[in-house]
């Protein structure tokens, strides 16, 4: 993990947050089905729960600890050595990755199209046309009534507003991620730790792998890396990240 991302959220817990997340009680449909589909059943697709993972850590800003610890409780197929790697990589601390950052909504729309899964698992939603299953806030509050399903009272309004959240959620990692000791970090770990086989293509489909692990194979970071006018391969590790609207090619498998 990088070394600057101590403390990064470890005293922002918010234990509202963190409870409505664990419950699925957040106001976002696809969240809540998931979360409840896994406390019933012990499993989820890779995708939904690197969602749930992105939502925690980026739009409730939750430390990847208690978050990991309640997912480890629940996975049937839990096995630390991927699941603290995978936490910690999907939580933006590790340095050396794009931001993996899911839009729950968008994800909603295009994985459950029709609302089926999110109606079973979210039964307050059973009435609500297909047109505002996805956002069920957006509904006029007479229709509300006529779905049975008055936000705030039958089902809670959005815990956050997701893209400020976000933005936020940026800002606070660029902070940590940009300075110059932060990227020499980075680069030492994919020297030392990066895979230069590449066997599944990791590197090809993560930009920031990518770079990292090409600067570390051109000894980018050294004395010389920071003359004057020295051309760094690594750009300055430059801010990457990835929305829902654009997820990276390694997403896109699942």
């Amino acid at each position: 993990m990088l070394r600057a991302a101590d403390g990064l959220r470890e005293h922002e817990v918010s234990a509202e947050r963190l409870a409505a997340w664990q419950s699925g009680h957040t106001g976002f449909p696809l969240v809540d089905a998931c979360m409840r589909s896994l406390r019933a059943t012990g499993w989820l697709t890779f995708r939904m729960r690197a969602m749930l993972v992105s939502f925690a850590s980026y739009s409730l800003w939750l430390h990847w600890r208690p978050t990991g610890l309640f997912l480890a409780r629940h996975f049937l197929d839990f096995e630390p050595g991927i699941h603290w790697s995978q936490l910690q990589m999907q939580s933006g601390t590790t340095g050396i990755n794009t931001l993996r950052i899911y839009n729950p909504t968008k994800q909603a729309i295009e994985q459950d199209p029709r609302g089926i899964f999110i109606r079973r698992w979210v039964p307050e939603l059973a009435g609500v046309p297909v047109a505002h299953v996805h956002m069920p806030w957006t509904m006029p509050h007479d229709a509300q009534f006529v779905a049975g399903c008055v936000i705030g009272r039958d089902y809670p309004a959005p815990l956050v507003d997701h893209a400020a959240a976000v933005r936020e959620a940026k800002r606070r990692l660029a902070a940590v991620r940009n300075p110059s000791q932060a990227q020499a970090e980075a680069r030492e770990v994919a020297r030392r730790h990066g895979s230069r086989k590449d066997r599944r293509g990791a590197m090809r489909q993560d930009p920031v792998r990518r770079r990292l692990a090409s600067a570390a194979d051109h000894g980018a970071g050294g004395p010389e890396a920071d003359a004057p006018g020295a051309t760094d391969r690594q750009q300055r590790l430059p801010f990457w990240f990835a929305e829902a609207d654009d997820p990276p090619a390694s997403e896109r498998a699942d």
